[in-house]
């Protein structure tokens, strides 16, 4: 099926590893242009290299998203560069799990006001387009409480409300605003992979909770975001889809 994303211009948040690569890598394979940024000098440039031969155009950045004058400054100048936007993706997350102020802080800048700053940096261009679209990277956590409650979850959960508002607000200028919640994730070098490695048993219970018998796999989580990012879903906004292989029990109403 062709999802009619081709020619399509997209910014990602978070673009080097994980999750954020895959969303990068399934956006160029069906045409878009994609600009992505990360904390990492070295990760991104070999990202580029890596990604310089797909088709369309790829650019990417070194930002810590919790600068917001940088932040905002980098959106405008992908939109410049790429003539508009369509596609924005907010997957960046600081993966702050505890009670402390600290960490409630943490999520607070990285998480949530990295999105915030991004809708609101590309909602002048997303207006232009005939397929404003915005896609938010949530949790699991946002739904249910589980080991990373508190700082975390309410974080990710106020995304989810959030995403929501923003679809109502802006369905009548033509964009489109869904979550993904992606359930446990394992790749090379993730949290989890780490987490196999350093705390077994932990891993192991975590792992045991999912009926599906096994941890979710990046590209799984990114097919939803481009699903969502397809004009093919010009009907599907203020939803949050969850990808988690069945591991959350509860229901979405």
């Amino acid at each position: 099926m062709d999802l009619q994303l081709a020619g399509l211009r997209a910014l990602v948040t978070g673009g080097t590893k994980g999750i954020g690569r895959a969303i990068v890598e399934g956006l160029l394979a069906e045409g878009v242009d994609v600009a992505f940024c990360a904390r990492t000098d070295s990760d991104v440039k070999s990202t580029v290299e890596a990604l310089a031969d797909a088709g369309p155009r790829v650019l990417g950045e070194t930002l810590n998203v919790a600068d917001g004058p940088a932040l905002t400054s980098w959106v405008g100048r992908v939109a410049e560069e790429f003539g508009g936007l369509d596609i924005v993706v907010c997957n960046v997350s600081a993966i702050a799990i505890g009670h402390d102020e600290a960490t409630w802080q943490t999520n607070y800048d990285v998480d949530l006001m990295h999105t915030v700053r991004v809708v609101n940096a590309a909602l002048p261009h997303l207006e232009r387009s005939d397929s404003g679209n915005i896609v938010v990277v949530s949790s699991v956590s946002a739904r249910e409480i589980d080991f990373a409650s508190a700082a975390y979850g309410a974080t990710k959960a106020a995304l989810v409300h959030y995403t929501q508002g923003l679809a109502y607000e802006f369905a009548p200028k033509g964009i489109r605003a869904n979550c993904v919640s992606p359930g446990n994730t394992s790749f090379p070098g993730g949290v989890w992979d780490q987490l196999s490695q350093n705390d077994p048993a932990f891993y192991e219970t975590a792992l045991a909770l999912n009926p599906s018998g096994r941890m979710g796999k990046p590209e799984e989580m990114a097919y939803a975001v481009t699903m969502l990012a397809s004009p093919r879903a010009s009907f599907i906004s203020g939803t949050n889809v969850v990808v988690d292989g069945a591991l959350t029990r509860g229901v979405q109403h």
